[in-house]
């Protein structure tokens, strides 16, 4: 086995989970990460935690819903019995087809998900975390060679955590001290309220409030938002390529939208409840470990010199206690790149410009 599988494992456990002896560990699986599988199991084993696998297929799901009249039972109980009882859930996503659900008719997706909100708050009750094995299917979507999106892969995911947590910590503060932040940018003028809100330092640990693996941003949930942004970075929603989306925002919520290809897909996203039409979350990205976009969220939205803005379920962790944010059957992120022609304020203040910050080398 690679070594760099056995250290991504080792991450995966002892970083990111922060598994204990007695824990129960629900293990969702991707067809294709069972190498990490294997390494991760074998880990979990000598922590002494309790092992369940699970099988995570996109073409499973995609079976599943295309044969569905769409009626979903709403939290089924054996499914909501599974997370309940699990302190860890961690999620290896290794698919072998990056569109396999695809073809799946929007209403129905919709369907799915919202008759699962009940088991996917309680999932993200526990100490959950997210990751990817590098495989060929990801290598072909990121249009790399398979060794060459390995090393990728690895780069960002074998990180000092330590040592970017200690850099992030120095964003955060200055987006819990601040009330307003606007981006400007080409064919970009948003302006987000951030006042009463706590933002995470999210280094790929729970410990931090942070639950991808990689990781490497620091992230707020906005509100009252205005003005318009456009999202330069090409990604897959839904199975779908989409390009260049724009959203207009008054009083906190999309009043316009178009895209340059996938404007069907905002539509259906937008369309989901009166949630997905606000912001969840501003994100700020911190990892350099990730010098390329691959068309994988987990990935994209953690590079350095990108910002990205999510229509949809605000995170507990933002919020003051006892207090709901805005509220979604949907979290879609979405992406654009600020290092050139870009600043990022703060009360006024500039803090980065052109993907640079005011303590970095190069910021003017």
């Amino acid at each position: 086995m690679d070594e760099r599988v056995r250290k991504h494992a080792e991450v995966l456990v002892d970083w990111s989970a922060r598994v204990e002896a007695g824990d129960n560990v629900v293990l969702a699986v991707g067809p294709d990460a069972h190498e990490l599988a294997v390494a991760v199991a074998e880990t979990l084993g000598s922590r002494g935690a309790n092992l369940l696998a699970t099988y995570s297929s996109g073409e499973i799901t995609r079976a599943y819903l295309r044969a569905h009249d769409g009626d979903f039972e709403e939290n089924p109980a054996h499914e909501l019995a599974l997370v309940e009882q699990a302190d860890v859930y961690l999620s290896l996503g290794g698919g072998r087809n990056t569109s396999a659900t695809a073809d799946v008719p929007g209403a129905t997706r919709q369907a799915y998900n919202s008759a699962r909100a009940g088991i996917r708050e309680t999932r993200l009750d526990t100490r959950w975390v997210s990751t990817v094995h590098p495989t060929r299917s990801l290598a072909q979507q990121a249009n790399m060679a398979y060794e060459a999106y390995q090393e990728f892969a690895y780069n960002a995911i074998l990180r000092d955590w330590e040592s970017l947590a200690e850099e992030m910590a120095r964003l955060k503060q200055l987006l819990d001290d601040g009330s307003e932040v606007r981006l400007v940018s080409t064919d970009t003028d948003l302006t987000m309220r951030i006042d009463d809100r706590t933002a995470v330092n999210s280094a790929a640990s729970v410990v931090y409030d942070s639950h991808n693996l990689p990781s490497g941003e620091v992230f707020t949930a906005p509100y009252a938002t205005e003005g318009t942004v456009t999202f330069d970075v090409p990604m897959t929603l839904h199975g779908d390529a989409v390009r260049n989306v724009r959203l207009e925002f008054e009083a906190g919520e999309v009043v316009e939208y178009d895209a340059e290809q996938g404007a069907d897909v905002i539509a259906e996203i937008i369309d989901t409840d009166d949630g997905a039409r606000r912001l969840g979350e501003l994100g700020i990205g911190m990892n350099r470990g990730i010098d390329r976009y691959t068309d994988n969220i987990l990935f994209d939205e953690k590079m350095g010199e990108t910002v990205h803005l999510a229509l949809g379920r605000a995170y507990d962790a933002n919020l003051p206690e006892g207090e709901s944010g805005n509220e979604s059957a949907i979290h879609v992120d979405m992406i654009t790149d600020v290092s050139e022609d870009s600043r990022l304020e703060i009360d006024g203040e500039v803090v980065q410009r052109n993907g640079r910050f005011r303590w970095e080398d190069g910021f003017e």
